[in-house]
């Protein structure tokens, strides 16, 4: 796992890879491009009054991590055979972390189609679960990290003062299409746009949705460019992910002409290549939001 940069090499086949972890005996699951390299555990060094979840901080060549403890973050007992723990070294939202887990157990290939999204009957509005996927019979659960990382440091999430800092801004007659699956999201996204000036904003939980809505308009007669005038896109949504729905817009003759910016925790140096791939004209990672409304500008103003 120390390198996974030849792992999907193809971008927009709505795949993703996953890694399925344990804690005691629940399984879990991370999306293989955010983790750099696993290893066994080493040295913590403590730091005092860190939030509870946070064991301490290491230092893995050159670089001090943050190592946070999955099984007290989620509620659950701590490892009974703490010799065979693994740390899954993880970077998104450009910063990189280290999350303690009790084992990792294999990789699987899957199509964003198979994760089914949790039931808000037994989801809860904290739940850090954002799809559920069933491999040999059992159920995985694949974590929200972002929302594990933004509960200890809710200052590393999107934040409306950025755009505040931007300076006054006027309303907007421009409609945008936001794809986020995440409620918390789909809500500070909400809000900044609207301080950004911009409320006539469309929101789809996942990819599958919002490319539905975009072709059932040209469907209709509609010239799409006037319906609307730009889509943001997460990249990891049930159903279908960000870039296959960025793809799925660009190779439409109706609806290539659509500027689509992917926004998303997932844009690195090493994975940035993949959104060029499928077309988009910019990626922005998150949490940067002001930058988001700066490219935004370019295309609607």
């Amino acid at each position: 796992m120390e390198n996974n940069k030849g792992i999907l090499l193809e971008s927009g086949t709505n795949e993703l890879e996953i890694v399925e972890f344990c804690i005691g005996k629940n399984k879990f699951g991370i999306n293989v491009i955010k983790v750099k390299e696993i290893i066994h555990p080493i040295p913590v060094t403590f730091i005092p009054h860190a939030h509870p979840t946070v064991e301490g901080i290491i230092e893995l060549r050159g670089e001090v991590l943050p190592v946070v403890d999955v099984a007290r973050s989620l509620g659950l007992p701590p490892s009974e055979n703490p010799q065979d723990d693994k740390y899954i070294v993880a970077e998104f939202n450009k910063q990189k972390i280290v999350f303690h887990v009790h084992s990792v157990t294999q990789i699987h290939r899957i199509s964003w189609q198979e994760i089914e999204k949790p039931s808000e009957m037994y989801q809860g509005q904290n739940s850090q679960v954002i799809g559920v996927v069933k491999l040999r019979g059992e159920m995985v659960l694949l974590l929200d990290f972002e929302k594990i990382v933004v509960d200890i440091n809710p200052d590393s999430g999107i934040n409306v003062q950025q755009v505040k800092k931007l300076g006054k801004r006027e309303r907007s007659t421009k409609r945008l299409l936001v794809a986020e699956d995440s409620p918390l999201l789909r809500k500070l996204l909400f809000d900044t746009l609207s301080e950004a000036g911009f409320d006539q904003v469309e929101f789809f939980e996942n990819g599958k949705d919002a490319i539905f809505y975009l072709e059932s308009l040209v469907e209709e007669g509609k010239n799409i460019v006037d319906e609307i005038q730009l889509v943001i896109t997460d990249i990891e949504m049930p159903q279908m992910d960000g870039h296959h729905l960025t793809k799925r817009i660009k190779t439409n003759p109706n609806l290539k002409k659509l500027p689509v910016i992917i926004f998303s925790s997932l844009i690195t140096d090493d994975l940035r290549h993949k959104g060029e791939m499928v077309g988009a004209n910019y990626q922005v990672s998150k949490p940067e939001i002001a930058e988001l409304v700066l490219k935004i500008d370019k295309f609607v103003l």
